[in-house]
């Protein structure tokens, strides 16, 4: 049965304290969406499929209520359409979009880095430094599990996700300019950000050297060198859109 308008609508987050459920069910929820962008940008989902909640709750085992909301993440990161009464529309996404989207992003967050520099607080630079505990560790595991011959763990690739999700929304609000966070925001909504885990999986020295990349950003933050800052974060987006750009040239 299709979703109906009222099952697509928000679900209320209690106000009182997360509890080990709470962490729990979102875990689930990032992982269903996890699997289910790998699947669309891989192209095993192809675009303009329709993607039921009965049928993936069936396939992953789970009850309609996390798929519905790893759907809603979907949506919001640009990957699916949902529509009422006709499920979630997976959206196509071309190399042109992708690459136009790309040079867009690089000047808008080198503009964020470079003012970041001038304006990050002592907790923002907290968020940074966390967030590249973060890909360290995502890096580490990785590299272990391609030591034992394994393929990197969707685990691990939130864990990376969310790295780096943290790391650009702290530079960004470090930044102060509300106009450039919608702008950026509206940009991510279309195109989504974390394209660049696609390619990133499938070597590790792309990953390594990506960590390194955000390592540099944020040694020019911390040194207050909004000029480095912005150079680098502009470099590191126009790289990302030359490996993703590609990886779907070659899909």
């Amino acid at each position: 049965m299709d979703p109906t308008p009222s099952q697509l609508d928000p679900i209320a987050v209690p106000s009182e304290a997360v509890t080990e459920s709470d962490e729990d069910r979102r875990a689930l929820v990032d992982k269903l969406a996890s699997d289910l962008q790998q699947r669309v940008l891989s192209g095993a989902i192809p675009s303009g499929a329709r993607l039921r909640q009965n049928a993936l709750a069936a396939e992953f085992g789970v009850s309609r209520t996390p798929i519905r909301e790893a759907l809603r993440k979907l949506q919001a990161a640009g990957f699916v359409d949902l529509q009422p009464h006709r499920g979630a529309l997976v959206r196509g996404l071309s190399p042109r979009e992708i690459r136009d989207a790309y040079e867009v992003r690089a000047e808008l967050e080198g503009l964020a880095a470079g003012l970041a520099a001038l304006h990050v607080d002592h907790e923002q630079l907290d968020q940074l430094r966390e967030a590249q505990k973060g890909f360290r560790l995502s890096l580490d595991r990785t590299v272990a599990a391609r030591a034992q011959g394994l393929e990197p763990s969707s685990e691990e690739i939130v864990q990376w996700g969310r790295a780096n999700d943290t790391f650009h929304q702290a530079i960004q609000q470090a930044a102060g300019n509300h106009v450039l966070q919608s702008m950026l925001g509206h940009l991510h909504r279309s195109i989504p950000r974390d394209l660049s885990r696609l390619v990133l999986r499938e070597s590790t020295t792309m990953l390594e050297e990506n960590v390194r990349e955000h390592e540099a950003i944020l040694e020019a933050i911390e040194r207050r060198d909004p000029v480095l800052a912005r150079d680098l974060m502009e470099k590191h987006v126009r790289h990302a859109g030359v490996l993703v750009t590609r990886r779907f040239e070659g899909r």
